[in-house]
């Protein structure tokens, strides 16, 4: 009797099998717990006011600086656009044989004192066609106050049909060069040509062009 009573009334915990999943599982809960107080899942790493504040003020000065840069811009763009000047013209009134006064009318019609003025009477016009141009340009007091408008003297011979019209052109520009008189853009004109736009509409045109920078 007392044998069997020992046998069956042994040690509880002599079988240890238990102990090492029981560890294991101690452990891992352990280290969850840990890494929820501690850990990237923490709401203190979440959400931190003090970086927000930080991040918050550092976005507000730099949209200031911001703002101050693109206002200074602005006042050295308009600084330039002052500095830039309405641009000159340089045209080239050609005519033949009996265009004298429609080379008139075209030059009143197109004259502006910031402009330069050439005219030419090919060789087809008689010498005295083109002496009366010139006393015409010569006895007008805005031009000769100016000295914007320019007669050639030695004719050219001009076919209107071959090289003899640009040759004519590049001659005029020569006079402009030779003469350092200012210009910027330069129009060829025959006597029958007739302006649908003021000079002063014409010179804000090309001044639009003139006033657009490119900045990098």
């Amino acid at each position: 009797m007392r044998k069997n009573g020992g046998m069956h009334s042994g040690r509880p915990f002599s079988d240890r099998r238990w102990l090492l999943p029981f560890l294991a599982s101690l452990s891992v809960s352990a280290v969850l717990f840990l890494a929820t107080i501690f850990g990237p899942f923490s709401p203190h790493h979440t959400e931190d006011p003090e970086s927000l504040d930080i991040t918050t003020i550092t976005g507000a000065e730099d949209s200031f600086e911001y703002t101050l840069h693109l206002k200074k811009k602005s006042m050295e763009d308009r600084h330039f656009h002052l500095e830039i000047e309405a641009p000159r013209i340089a045209y080239l009134i050609t005519g033949t044989k009996g265009d004298s006064q429609r080379m008139r009318r075209a030059l009143q019609a197109i004259y502006h004192p910031r402009n330069q003025y050439i005219l030419h009477l090919d060789l087809e016009a008689p010498p005295r066609e083109r002496i009366d141009l010139a006393m015409y340009v010569r006895s007008d007091p805005v031009f000769g106050l100016v000295e914007n408008v320019h007669v050639i003297a030695k004719a050219n011979l001009v076919t209107y049909r071959g090289p003899t019209m640009i040759a004519c052109t590049l001659h005029a520009i020569a006079m402009l060069l030779r003469g350092n008189l200012k210009w910027d853009w330069f129009i060829n004109l025959s006597a029958s040509d007739y302006p649908l736009m003021t000079q002063d509409d014409i010179l804000h045109v090309f001044f639009f062009f003139a006033k657009r920078p490119q900045f990098h």
